[in-house]
């Protein structure tokens, strides 16, 4: 049994020093919540670099929102882009405990937890879930619940649940030096950093490096681009918001939500904002155009040859401004525990 604990920004700055010295051997830490990577728990690089210097075995927790596999799917992008290429000795665990999403039953339940983890898993993480006990046995079925790693919450004398587990979080009001205020005390039954530091390294590139040679046209543009990607085993939603990033471009569903507040303004007044040079870079104006690959607006655009705004709903609200035109059609460029 090796005793470990769980923090997240409501534990604040915490002396992970005092805390290796008590005894503690691992921390899984929360890196964020819902469906961006803008939500990512502002403790979280600082909680993960210190816990790692003091010699601390880490793993992490995403809190989910999720309404729908989809969304969970766009959880696990989000929560993939804000680990970035830090290594873990623990599972990348979901996080679900949203009482209305257990009121949905058991294969909805289901539905989130093998989607979020599915997209982890095809990104090289061990995945698992944390759920306290009553809705793990009431809405998880038991293939799922033996099919990914499990952490379960009762808080008492003894863990309850008749199923495999590896983590029994068993108290939420702890006491651990160096840790401001409660502290959730976890019991770990296996040796993660074990099993998962003596897997065979695999030759993979992390979303960062991707990113990079996708801005220097190394994987096509478009819907080639795509293909190319996921023929190579990558995620090509988590690529593409880390290519957002390094624009220092909004999400599209940021920008929505900002359209639909009334902060664009309307009509021309909106096209012309949005379409200025800080909006669309011309270096990687080219980016911007590739997302109209998959708007079934685009032959309308094309044969008009205007600059229009479109929603679409294919998976999540977005909103993208594309000016069609002479250079539309121009060859590729050469450079493109209140939540516990």
């Amino acid at each position: 049994m090796i005793s470990g604990i769980d923090v997240s920004e409501w534990q604040g700055h915490v002396d992970f020093n005092a805390v290796k010295a008590s005894g503690v051997k691992f921390v899984l830490i929360r890196a964020g919540y819902g469906r961006s990577a803008s939500q990512e728990d502002r403790y979280f690089a600082e909680h993960y670099i210190q816990a790692k210097a003091a010699g601390l075995q880490v793993g992490a927790y995403w809190y989910s929102y999720a309404v729908s596999s989809a969304d969970a799917a766009n959880e696990a992008r989000a929560c993939l882009t804000v680990l970035g290429n830090r290594h873990f000795d623990f599972p990348i665990y979901f996080d679900l405990e949203e009482k209305w999403q257990f009121a949905n039953g058991r294969n909805f339940c289901d539905s989130l937890v093998k989607s979020f983890c599915s997209v982890l898993e095809q990104n090289g993480c061990y995945a698992g879930l944390y759920i306290s006990r009553s809705p793990l046995q009431n809405y998880i079925s038991p293939s799922v619940a033996q099919r990914y790693a499990v952490w379960v919450a009762e808080y008492g004398p003894c863990c309850n649940y008749n199923g495999n587990y590896e983590i029994w979080q068993h108290s939420s009001t702890g006491s651990v030096p160096g840790v401001n205020g409660n502290c959730d005390l976890d019991y770990a039954y296996i040796d993660y950093a074990a099993v998962i530091n003596k897997k065979q390294p695999v030759t993979r590139k992390n979303p960062d490096e991707l990113a990079i040679e996708v801005l220097n046209g190394q994987w096509g543009n478009g819907t080639d681009r795509q293909q190319l990607l996921t023929a190579a085993g990558y995620d090509y939603a988590v690529v593409q918001e880390k290519v957002n990033r390094l624009l220092n471009r909004k999400s599209v569903d940021q920008i929505a939500r900002e359209v639909i507040r009334g902060s664009w303004g309307n009509g021309n007044e909106r096209i012309n904002r949005l379409s200025k040079p800080a909006m669309t870079p011309p270096k990687f104006k080219n980016e911007l155009i590739n997302y109209c690959n998959f708007c079934l607006w685009t032959p309308v655009c094309r044969l008009f040859s205007f600059t229009m705004v479109y929603f679409s709903a294919c998976s999540g609200l977005s909103v993208e401004v594309i000016k069609y035109g002479k250079e539309s059609t121009t060859s590729n460029p050469s450079t493109t525990n209140n939540n516990k």
